[in-house]
């Protein structure tokens, strides 16, 4: 079958999750045979510019891991709380992402990944114009997630997205969702069940895998001597990480307990603004790194965290909570009672949930973990088993591959 993928973020852009998620699958695809195209942005996310080897052009194909990879130009800005300045991002992207994607080749299908909600618009050009399906695959429902962030406020503004959300769910020949908490969401907005299909995100359990605390990483970063909390990702506002900044207060009392936050995002520099006025020594500020160091960070870490504010995060689990698992490593979730990710820690016993937004009840389980390196063993295990049956690459390629036929066929 000959496949396109419609994506902002790709490799060598290996600094989001959702990046390395779509590399890693186009990549499955092309191995069990099938013909992969992708069309991307120019790489740009760490820096918020495009990165000097792609600059100047409008568009650069190359080739990797046996797929075809299209990078088209957009516009950026290092202004990352500004909306007009996304949504401008966005826009360029759509344009030349459509013109590359006319003239790429021929497929017989479109899989495109969201966010944004406007890349179902360039799915939906292209297949009339190449008289083919596309599959919407909603990694994070919007414009749901912008509301209740407060990034989107203008009610004409949501409604407008309201309605193009409808519209790409209508146009879609199916959509893939993360979860049973996206199904149901969709679900209430109208979407035809029959079109709904949930495949989950996976990791590679070839790469991230158990490791010893004592690496070179440790080594290079003083962690090997320190009883580590880490989290990694993506430092924005949907993450409410300044209660871990509270939490690490509390525990300072504890000379062995290192609070890591590996990664760069919008509310990075008042974090650490934070730390420095309340003289937090317990609590260590890394950038992204690089993939190839991965295995090595999660390995130095005794647990790791997912944390979520609140008034999101009940629908769906988080890209990261695979990879902590795969790692071995318990798992503590700071998120809604009813999240899906406090019924993955559940259902899998990998690790300990507590309420967000409070910093006492997250030092008290971190106290906990510290004194129980049994029980932190045993979480390890049973979330690199659950990971391993459930979660990997060949599985969930496989998923996609039978939607994909049962669309063709139709």
């Amino acid at each position: 079958m000959r496949i396109l993928l419609l994506t902002l973020y790709y490799s060598p852009d290996l600094t989001s999750a959702n990046a390395v998620i779509l590399t890693e699958l186009a990549e499955k695809l092309a191995e069990m045979g099938h013909e992969v195209t992708v069309v991307t942005l120019m790489p740009h996310y760490a820096a918020s510019q495009i990165e000097a080897a792609y600059r100047g052009k409008l568009f650069i194909k190359e080739s990797r891991q046996r797929v075809a990879v299209h990078h088209a130009y957009l516009y950026t800005s290092a202004d990352k709380h500004n909306l007009l300045a996304r949504l401008l991002n966005y826009a360029s992207f759509n344009v030349t992402s459509t013109l590359a994607a006319l003239f790429a080749g021929s497929y017989d299908v479109i899989l495109c990944p969201s966010p944004p909600l406007t890349i179902g618009l360039t799915a939906w050009v292209v297949g009339i114009l190449k008289r083919i399906p596309f599959i919407y695959n909603v990694q994070d429902i919007y414009p749901d997630i912008a509301v209740q962030l407060g990034v989107l406020k203008n009610r004409r503004v949501i409604r407008f997205f309201q309605k193009m959300e409808h519209f790409i769910y209508r146009q879609a020949a199916a959509v893939s969702v993360l979860s049973r908490g996206f199904e149901q969401n969709l679900l209430d907005k109208g979407t035809p069940p029959e079109k709904l299909h949930v495949i989950p995100n996976f990791v590679d359990t070839a790469f991230i895998t158990p490791g010893k605390k004592e690496n070179a990483f440790a080594r290079r970063h003083g962690l090997a001597d320190k009883f580590v909390l880490m989290y990694a990702g993506n430092v924005g506002l949907s993450q409410g990480l300044d209660h871990m900044l509270a939490a690490a207060e509390r525990l300072q009392e504890t000379a062995e307990i290192l609070l890591l936050i590996v990664g760069n995002g919008t509310v990075k520099p008042e974090l650490e603004k934070e730390a420095a006025e309340r003289q937090l020594r317990n609590v260590l500020f890394l950038p992204f790194q690089p993939r190839a160091a991965l295995p090595e960070m999660y390995a130095a870490a005794d647990v790791a965290l997912v944390s979520l504010r609140s008034d999101i995060g009940r629908e769906s689990v988080p890209s990261k909570a695979y990879t902590i698992m795969a790692s071995g490593r318990p798992l503590l979730a700071a998120v809604r009672e009813d999240a899906e990710t406090k019924w993955l820690v559940d259902t899998a016993a990998c690790g300990v949930w507590v309420p967000p937004e409070q910093p006492q009840a997250l030092a008290d389980a971190v106290l906990a973990l510290y004194r129980q390196p049994e029980q932190r063993r045993q979480m390890g295990e049973n979330g690199r088993r659950y990971v391993t049956e459930h979660h990997t690459v060949d599985s969930v390629a496989q998923q996609y591959i039978d939607l994909i036929e049962a669309l063709i066929q139709s």
